[in-house]
């Protein structure tokens, strides 16, 4: 739509300015349409192919001012919209630098020659003085090379102010996107902490007293069955040794079904429904963690040591943040040309994850141990403390920066990630 506008507009303008006879000598028809349809027509494709829509605008305004196309005012708009362009939307920043230097000097040099042409013939602009060091003519020709200056540089600046406001826009709503998704995650984690912390509890407190009730009815049963056996039969099964006897089975009996049913409800607590592990992000997903890594322009191997088994939850969903934490550190921080390898080994009694890169070593303030001051290393540190393991973050002997998380297995209790998916992992 824009592209048509600006060709009918300069088709109109082009033919009042004939009209009001600017230009003595006009140029054939065929040069208005090739000098107009350049700077107008290929912005309708602007946004796709920048830098070639440029240097077509640039020809066609040179065409036009070049042969005496009657058109002064919609020509430059179509310029400055391409040079914009190319400043906006052109992802390869130093081709995008180049292509609008090169055309503004282009430009500036044609102009520069139009004028030394113009001060030694009297036709051009007469009436205008050309003696003397500051002729009206010399003014004149100062006045035009400012003028595009200006318009040059103001074509390079609001390009790139439009460049930086989009990429900063862009990265504000994907943080914002990693907030929601890590505060959704918080909040299933704490739930998750929750529950083992009331399953703990039942299993430690609630379970022992209770199997310490039906060890004692049982033991009491059988003192009664001794003493019964030892003074003689029981004349009925309503006398006070039958009663209490009976009792005591009962009191056994349920003692035995409550620690059956709190065992279920220990296992319910601690294992998440099967809907929501199916949903939970962990160790199955980091090859799509590292395919995303390396689409966003740092190289990402994984690499998985040992034979791979399934982990706690809570250990799964530890190691995946941490990976992901780690890998937005390096974008953030390592520097143009870094490459990430992402090192996930299972032990016979521990699961260890490494994070290192190749870039800058700057991002964090660690020493040996790894007490980094950063953000995201406490919040790693935070995670993985939560599920026993132990963070290290440090710089790289032969430059870059390595992060390192382990978690013991001992005592953890498997996630329903299967083998298969864990297996996917490997390289």
């Amino acid at each position: 739509m824009l592209a048509l506008v600006l060709a009918l507009s300069a088709t109109t303008t082009s033919l009042l300015y004939a009209r009001a006879s600017i230009y003595p000598e006009l140029a054939p028809a065929w040069v208005w349409v090739v000098g107009l349809g350049l700077v107008t027509l290929p912005l309708a494709v602007r946004r796709v192919w920048p830098v070639p829509v440029a240097v077509l605008s640039a020809v066609g305004f040179f065409i036009c001012g070049q042969f005496a196309v009657p058109e002064l005012l919609i020509t430059n708009i179509g310029l400055f919209i391409a040079l914009y362009t190319v400043g906006a939307w052109e992802p390869r920043r130093s081709l995008a630098f180049w292509a609008r230097f090169g055309i503004s000097t282009a430009m500036v040099l044609w102009l520069t020659v139009s004028l030394i042409v113009a001060s030694s013939n009297a036709d051009a602009l007469p009436g205008v003085s050309r003696s003397g060091l500051f002729s009206a003519f010399a003014t004149y020709a100062v006045i035009q090379i400012i003028t595009n200056l200006v318009y040059f540089g103001g074509a390079f600046f609001f390009g790139n102010r439009s460049w930086q406001s989009a990429r900063m826009r862009a990265q504000l709503e994907a943080q914002g996107r990693e907030l929601e998704l890590e505060r959704r995650t918080s909040a299933e984690q704490a739930v998750a902490l929750d529950r083992i912390a009331i399953a703990r509890e039942l299993h430690d407190v609630v379970a022992h007293h209770v199997s310490v009730m039906g060890i004692q009815a049982a033991a009491a049963r059988r003192l009664v069955a001794q003493y019964a056996t030892t003074a003689g039969p029981v004349e009925s099964d309503a006398s006070p040794l039958s009663r209490a006897q009976a009792a005591l089975e009962v009191v056994e009996t349920s003692a035995e079904q409550a620690i059956a049913e709190l065992h279920g409800l220990v296992g319910t607590l601690r294992a998440p429904d099967p809907a929501d592990a199916a949903t939970t992000l962990g160790i199955a997903q980091l090859p799509a963690l590292t395919s995303s890594s390396t689409s966003a322009g740092v190289p990402t191997t994984l690499i998985v040591v040992g034979e791979a088994r399934p982990v706690p939850l809570l250990v799964d969903v530890a190691l995946y943040r941490t990976t992901q934490e780690a890998l937005t550190n390096v974008r953030k921080h390592a520097g143009g040309g870094a490459e990430a390898t992402v090192r996930l080994r299972f032990e016979a009694d521990a699961v260890e994850l490494e994070v290192g890169d190749t870039g800058f070593a700057q991002r964090f303030v660690a020493s040996s141990t790894g007490n980094g001051s950063g953000l995201g290393l406490r919040g790693m540190r935070e995670r993985v403390g939560a599920v026993g393991g132990t963070v290290e973050a440090q710089r790289r002997e032969h430059g870059g920066f390595l992060v390192r998380a382990r978690i013991p297995l001992a005592h953890a209790s498997p996630n329903t990630v299967t083998d298969t998916a864990i297996q996917e992992a490997r390289p």
